[in-house]
Order: structure tokens, then sequence, then C-alpha cells
């Protein structure tokens, strides 16, 4: 019997930075190294991808179903060349209709949009776990309403996928403050930090989704996420893991003076 795909909540970066090394230098090497590391850790078995997007809000769930999706280049006064880059994954519109098939059934009333094209939080993710870009790729939006219940919920709704093949990436930030990325934020951002490492690595499936509805009382959680559009990908990501096990596959210390960013992934061998 096919093994289920291990689910994933990434730190997806700022703006094109895969497209920027020479104006970001070495900034985000630790980010690049753990995102190409990926694809081993998940190993054969990936028939398509679903990304849940921080970059991506709808006032119901929405589901990205175009078979040949664009690009949406939604970053602003960043180099010329980072308007042309190119991600030509195709889409999947059995996928988007299964997503959907799932999330209506579970009570979460969903909306198909053949429009909507890869966001950068999508991307900047996959281009380079993925390069070659023949994996068929899913969006999914978060709901405008921002409530973590619901997330978990959606998450749990899309755990048989796992069994097919599908891989789930929840793609955001564990720390995401625009007014705050600068040397202040250093201590505020491993505190959150140190919360998740302890709620994600070290509680069980029952704890941590308890943890998570009640983000807010985290230590400095405000702070780290101001507006938790970059959090919420991680309710999806743990839902969907069932009560499999959390590892962090990545987690960096030094940006922009100091701040605390991570990555976790959940059920890998």
């Amino acid at each position: 019997m096919p093994r289920s795909l291990p689910t994933y909540y990434l730190t997806h970066g700022g703006g094109p930075w895969p497209w920027m090394d020479a104006e970001m230098g070495t900034l985000y090497a630790p980010l690049r190294r753990s995102l190409v590391e990926l694809p081993r850790q998940v190993g054969d078995g990936v028939r398509a991808i679903l990304v849940v997007t921080a970059h991506w809000e709808s006032k119901r769930f929405s589901v990205s179903s175009a078979a040949h999706p664009g690009m949406l280049y939604d970053y602003y006064g960043f180099p010329a060349h980072t308007y042309a880059v190119q991600y030509p994954a195709p889409g999947s519109p059995e996928l988007a209709a299964r997503v959907k098939a799932l999330l209506d059934a579970g009570g979460h009333p969903t909306q198909l949009d053949p429009e909507r094209g890869f966001d950068h939080g999508t991307f900047c993710m996959l281009a380079p776990m993925y390069p070659d870009a023949t994996i068929p790729v899913v969006q999914l939006s978060l709901r405008a309403d921002f409530d973590p219940a619901a997330h978990l919920e959606v998450g749990q709704l899309l755990a048989p996928l796992r069994d097919d093949g599908v891989l789930i990436l929840g793609s955001g930030s564990s720390y995401h403050n625009l007014r705050r990325f600068n040397a202040g934020a250093a201590e505020p951002s491993r505190q959150f930090d140190d919360w998740l490492q302890e709620s994600l690595l070290e509680l069980n499936a029952d704890q941590r989704a308890l943890r998570l509805r009640n983000w807010e009382a985290a230590p400095a959680a405000r702070i780290a996420h101001a507006r938790e559009e970059h959090l919420l990908p991680l309710m999806v990501a743990v839902g969907a893991a069932r009560d499999a096990l959390g590892r962090c596959v990545y987690r960096q210390t030094d940006l922009l003076g100091g701040i605390t960013m991570s990555s976790f992934g959940f059920g890998i061998e």
C-alpha cells in the first residue's frame, strides 16, 4: 500500500528572492537549501501539489482550477526581471474538483476559480523544490475570516489526499510583521518561534491543535503576526497531518538583523 505523503508548513521567503541572488547575496541560502532538500524527504509518488497560500484570501475557500495557470506577480518595487519569471507547471482541474467536493461535503462551501494564477507564495517556494515544473499544482485560498479552527478542520478534510499522492504544502512565514522587519524583531520572533517548536514538535496531535486554535496566547503572538494570513497555512498543514509527528526542516536566526524563522514537516519518514 502506498504510504501517506507528509505535509509541510514552509516559510516562503521575501518577494521573488530565488531570482535575486545579485541583490540579496546569501541571505536566503539556508532557506534555499532546505527547499532543495525537501523532494528527497518526500520521495517518489508525488502526483500533484496542493499549496495553501498566504497570498490568497476569499470570503469562502477557493480553489484554482485552470488547466494551465498563469503568473500573478503580487509584489511591488522589485527589479524588472522578476516580473518576467515563469513557473510553467500545469494545473489540475481534477484535483481542484476533488478538493471542492471534500470541503463541500465537510461543511465548508468552496468555489472553483479558473482564472487564478500562481502567486509568489507558490512559485517562489516551488521553483527551488521542483525546478522542472512538471508536477501539477493547485492552490487553495485562506478563508477571509481567518478562523483557525476552520482551517484546522479543512486540513482534516483534505487528509485523504495524502494517500493519493497529493503533497499538501502550507506556504507562509513563521514570522511576518512588515512593520518590524528589523533588529527589533529578534526577541519577539525568537519567543514565538520557540513556542512553535514546542507546540509542533513536543505535543501530541490534540494538544498541538488546541494550541493552534488559541495561537494568540503564544508569547509575542501579535508581534510575530500582526495579521495572521502567513500563519494560517500552518493550520491546514497540521490538520491534514492527522497524528503524524512534526519535525523542524528549516530554522534561521540571523535574518535581517536577527529575525528567527522556521519551516516544519509532519509525517516525514
